[in-house]
C-alpha cells in the first residue's frame, strides 16, 4: 500500500523593505538582505532532508528563495506558473492603511473580502482556487507516497491548506504563514493532516525547537 505524500509548503523568504506589509501580489520584487539570510537558514536545516521532487511559483522573489535550497540538496524546482501569488487588483503596492484610506475596509480581513469579490479588479477566489488547485492535483497525482517541496507564496500556501482541509480561504486568516516557513502536511486519498505549521529554522531553531 502507497504511503501518504508529504507536501513541505515553504513561503519565500522577507522581501526587500519598500514592499513590506504592501499588497505585492504580482509585484515582481527582490528578497531584503534579511531574506537573503532566512533563505540561507532555511536552506541549512532542510540540508539534511530528502525530497523527491519539487515544484516552486516562477516569481523572483520565490526563485532568490530557492537558490540556496539548491545549493543545499533540493531538487531543482519545476517552475509552475499556477503558483504565482494571487492578484490584489486595485489594492496592489498599497499599505494596510491606504486599503482603509481609500477603500473604507480594513486589510485585515483581506481574504473574506477576496472570497466576497470585494477588492476591486483583483483575481476571483474562484479564479484562484481553480488553478491552485489544478497545480495540486496534478503534483499528488505525480508523486504518491513521496515527499515533495513546493516553494511559492503566503497566499497560495493558504488556498492549498484550504484546499486540503476542506476550509473556507476566509478562515484561514486564522493561520499564520510566516517568510521563510515550512508547513507540513501529509496527504492521503482518504484525508489530509497538518504535520507542522509556520516552522521558521530562521528563528524557531535558534530559540532551541525542534522542527
Amino acid at each position: 500500500m502507497i504511503g501518504a505524500t508529504s507536501l513541505f509548503l515553504l513561503r519565500h523568504a522577507e522581501v526587500e523593505a519598500r514592499y513590506q506589509r504592501i499588497f505585492g501580489g504580482r509585484i515582481d520584487m527582490d528578497l531584503s538582505p534579511c531574506g537573503h539570510e532566512q533563505a540561507a537558514a532555511l536552506a541549512r536545516y532542510l540540508g539534511a532532508k530528502e525530497f523527491d521532487a519539487a515544484y516552486s511559483s516562477p516569481m523572483k522573489r520565490v526563485q532568490q528563495t530557492v537558490a540556496p535550497l539548491v545549493k543545499a540538496g533540493l531538487p531543482c524546482p519545476a517552475v509552475v506558473e499556477g503558483l504565482r501569488e494571487v492578484d490584489f487588483g486595485d489594492w496592489t503596492g498599497l499599505g494596510w492603511e491606504e486599503v482603509r484610506t481609500r477603500f473604507n475596509v480594513s486589510a485585515f480581513q483581506w481574504l473574506d473580502l477576496l472570497e466576497r469579490e470585494a477588492i476591486p479588479n483583483a483575481e476571483s477566489a474562484k479564479s484562484f482556487r481553480a488553478r491552485v488547485e489544478s497545480c495540486l492535483r496534478e503534483i499528488l497525482e505525480a508523486h504518491p507516497g513521496q515527499r515533495v517541496a513546493i516553494i511559492c507564496h503566503g497566499g497560495v500556501i493558504r488556498m492549498i491548506l484550504s484546499i486540503l482541509l476542506g476550509i473556507r480561504l476566509s478562515k484561514m486568516a486564522g493561520f499564520e504563514i510566516e517568510y521563510a516557513s515550512l508547513t507540513e502536511v501529509h496527504c492521503s486519498p482518504d484525508k489530509s493532516e497538518v504535520q507542522l505549521l509556520n516552522f521558521t529554522p530562521w528563528r524557531d531553531v535558534a530559540n532551541g525547537q525542534v522542527g
